[in-house]
């Protein structure tokens, strides 16, 4: 096991250097959280243990059998008249011991007036990003699970388009308690078949994520601390000519300090309601910092939160961010077993 570690990590070193942080990386798209308990997490999460395809869809080590013909359908609003949709689906196959899953996040925004440089208008256009992506995970030496996804990406902005492809791969490890688990992600790794006309290749979204979620024994809450980024230390973006007009200091790149170690970190935490209700709340360090407003206060930007209601032939799940001072996102997420609902693939 400590093999596989090593070379997955090594693998991961090894190209993280081809890969861009911030604004500078293509399908950026890449990087918004499918699931509302992700976003509920923070958008950042690579350990929390649930039975939810959703999560499955960032982490392919959290898919399991117990998501034997799980099926998702989720439905985001976004800002201004964004909307991004996401359809997910598992499948155990007992004969390989290996579970499988597909899915696909759609992102609709909207019909555009196309004009030239003059202002006339020459008709209209809807631009979409797109992902669609197959899975699969096996489990070993009993507490861990391993997985990989293969993603196929487009996106289309009128006669300008692009398409890639990526590999997200991680392995979680799960106590024989079920209170402790831990993972390590990488996600993102791959690059353009075609790109955009008129431009150069550009880097995916890569990232290197590790966390780990703490359940209590004896008390109803879960903890978890994700850390991302873990290529490069430092991933503040700093804009000197703004900081300069609007009076903010231009701190030193090389300078280790607390804001730069802690965009690094997301934590969350899960009440549980019994078996049936969930309750999630995290906070997003990096979100915060990055889109501060001046001096007039923050409010509860970098906050997210989630419910869910849990039975057995259905989930439903609710999740809320906050990426400006007032306003936030919602997402509504439905997960079914088909086999206990129509007998599909009945195990």
């Amino acid at each position: 096991m400590k093999y596989r570690l090593c070379l997955l990590l090594f693998f991961a070193h090894s190209v993280a250097n081809a890969q861009t942080l911030g604004g500078g990386s293509v399908f950026s798209f890449l990087k918004l959280p499918a699931a509302p308990q992700l976003t509920a997490l923070g958008a950042v999460n690579t350990s929390q243990p649930s039975n939810d395809i959703g999560l499955a869809f960032n982490n392919p080590s959290l898919l399991t059998d117990q998501m034997h013909t799980q099926f998702t359908a989720v439905f985001n609003n976004y800002y201004s008249g964004v909307h991004v949709y996401h359809a997910a689906m598992g499948y155990h196959l007992d004969k390989f011991n290996t579970n499988i899953a597909y899915g696909l996040q759609y992102f609709d925004y909207g019909s555009i007036t196309a004009t030239d440089a003059s202002g006339n208008v020459l008709g209209q256009f809807r631009p979409v990003d797109w992902v669609m992506q197959v899975s699969a995970s096996h489990a070993f030496y009993e507490r861990w699970n391993a997985g990989a996804s293969l993603k196929y990406i487009h996106s289309a902005y009128d006669v300008y388009r692009s398409n890639g492809l990526a590999l997200d791969a991680g392995v979680h490890y799960k106590d024989s308690s079920g209170l402790f688990s831990a993972s390590l992600l990488v996600k993102n790794l791959g690059f353009q078949l075609k790109e955009y006309a008129g431009t150069r290749p550009d880097d995916l979204p890569f990232d290197l994520q590790v966390g780990f979620t703490k359940r209590l024994k004896d008390a109803p809450f879960s903890f978890s601390v994700t850390a991302h980024h873990l290529h490069q230390f430092n991933i503040r973006y700093s804009d000197t000519t703004y900081n300069n007009d609007n009076g903010y200091a231009n701190g030193s790149d090389k300078k280790i300090t607390l804001d730069k170690l802690f965009r690094h970190f997301v934590f969350a935490t899960t009440i549980y309601g019994g078996d049936k209700i969930e309750v999630t709340a995290a906070y997003n360090y990096l979100r915060r910092q990055e889109l501060k407003i001046g001096a007039g206060g923050n409010g509860i930007t970098g906050f997210s939160l989630g419910v869910a209601a849990l039975f057995p032939k259905l989930q439903i799940r609710y999740g809320r961010a906050w990426y400006q001072n007032a306003t936030g996102y919602n997402q509504l997420g439905v997960n079914m077993r088909l086999d206990r609902l129509v007998g599909l693939g009945k195990r």
